[in-house]
């Protein structure tokens, strides 16, 4: 939330909700230095004894909905869609963090429920308003590497654990744990879920994946227009248990031709390696067996350092076609064609995507305003966060285990026991 506060302080700020009381006090003091002065300004300039304060957004909503125009959502995501739902169907404006929700089902009734009430909406992939992204776009349809037929994609983030559960502890002073469980089966507080830890965790967050691939990602969904892929399957994982995520994976997506584009496969790596001396088979992996902190990469990300002695970092993807190799960093903000010399040599197609103007925030406020859609809108974001949760899903089968996916059918037609996961339950008191 500490993003959000300076951002929806570029209008009047009515409200705050947190589960967590002391997270009122961090995102209401001025930013730390580092953050760009306009910020600093803005936040230390509100008065927040006006700014009422929550700890349960449907409290919120219920007593003040009339003085809300839009809201920011940043919470863990098993709480994205309650609130969203919510505010959309008041006739709220939204911008929500990504992935757009926790489960698939809910990611296609987010973008219909935007649609319906006719709302303006945005999801919190900042790179999709930037000029890299663009130019991703229009490199490949200008067939600047060709015919592109797979797409590598990486990131060193480790949101995953192993073992059992943590055993139960004191909640937190100022900690509001039933509304922090919100939605999700409620459980008692252990360590590893607040404030950051719920990304491991199967019932709250969405893995390392989940984490960072609605950045990375973006840029091969909308550039190769992918749709619906045919299977998704975790090739190797590192660690994991029957309620966590992994801290390393392998997954590969399948997606069939589209209009002039060939059959395409997405990897997925991200996390660490495996310790060399550890065991081979996820169910017996100890902290002592996964002690490895060499980042878990794609050799062709090790090849191409290697060979043109460049760091390529440790977020990022690569796009390959039968005329050469792209690559783009986090959010598509930097975009080159391997090797430099070939970059260079290469015309700079015409630019024929629209522009924003301003940042990922002001192409939101300007939606709002104008009725027109932000860039990544609920209708284009619920489509990159299903192929994000199918890779989520394919973690939680397990390796080896290949989800055969029906999209529009929304089902996985050899998995049946994954169901729970395409629409998971919502507890009482939260529905919507």
């Amino acid at each position: 939330m500490t993003f959000h506060v300076p951002a929806a302080t570029e209008e009047r700020l009515v409200a705050l909700a947190d589960t967590d009381d002391k997270q009122f006090a961090v995102v209401t003091r001025p930013p730390k230095s580092k953050r760009p002065a306009g910020d600093e300004k803005r936040v230390a300039g509100v008065d927040f004894s006006k700014v009422k304060k929550f700890t349960d957004y449907r409290r919120m909503f219920d007593q003040i909905g009339k003085e809300i125009d839009a809201v920011f959502i940043a919470t863990p995501n098993h709480h994205h869609a309650p609130a969203a739902l919510m505010a959309m169907q008041l006739g709220k404006h939204v911008y929500c963090e990504k992935p757009l929700c926790h489960d698939i089902f809910t990611a296609r009734r987010m973008a219909e429920f935007a649609a319906k009430h006719k709302v303006a909406t945005q999801m919190g992939n900042q790179g999709h308003s930037c000029e890299g992204a663009r130019r991703l776009c229009e490199y490949i349809a200008a067939g600047a590497i060709g015919k592109v037929t797979a797409v590598y994609a990486w990131s060193n983030r480790a949101n995953g654990s192993v073992g059992p559960r943590p055993p139960q502890e004191p909640v937190p002073a100022g900690l509001h744990w039933d509304e922090w469980i919100g939605p999700a089966p409620y459980r008692d507080y252990h360590k590893d879920l607040h404030p950051h830890e719920w990304h491991n965790w199967h019932d709250f967050g969405n893995g390392s994946l989940g984490n960072m691939g609605c950045h990375i990602l973006d840029g091969a969904f909308w550039a190769l227009k992918l749709g619906h892929p045919t299977s998704v399957e975790v090739e190797e994982m590192l660690g994991g248990s029957k309620e966590c995520y992994p801290l390393g994976t392998r997954i590969r997506w399948e997606f069939p031709a589209r209009d002039e584009m060939p059959p395409l496969k997405v990897y997925w790596f991200d996390g660490k390696k495996r310790n060399a001396k550890g065991s081979a088979a996820a169910d017996n992996d100890t902290p002592d067996s996964i002690g490895s902190s060499v980042q878990n990469l794609p050799p062709l990300v090790e090849e191409l350092e290697k060979k043109h002695k460049i760091k390529l970092g440790g977020n990022g993807a690569l796009y390959v076609g039968d005329k050469g190799v792209l690559w783009s960093d986090t959010t598509c903000a930097s975009v080159r064609i391997i090797p430099e010399k070939q970059h260079r040599a290469t015309r700079v197609p015409p630019a024929r995507i629209p522009r924003i103007k301003g940042s990922h925030v002001s192409d939101f406020y300007r939606a709002c305003r104008s009725g027109k859609p932000a860039c990544s809108n609920f209708e284009y974001a619920a489509r990159l966060t299903e192929m994000i949760l199918l890779g989520s899903l394919a973690c939680i089968a397990g390796p080896g285990r290949k989800i055969e996916w029906d999209g529009p059918g929304m089902k996985c037609t050899n998995l049946s026991e994954l169901d729970r996961w395409v629409k998971c339950p919502v507890r009482k008191g939260w529905e919507v």
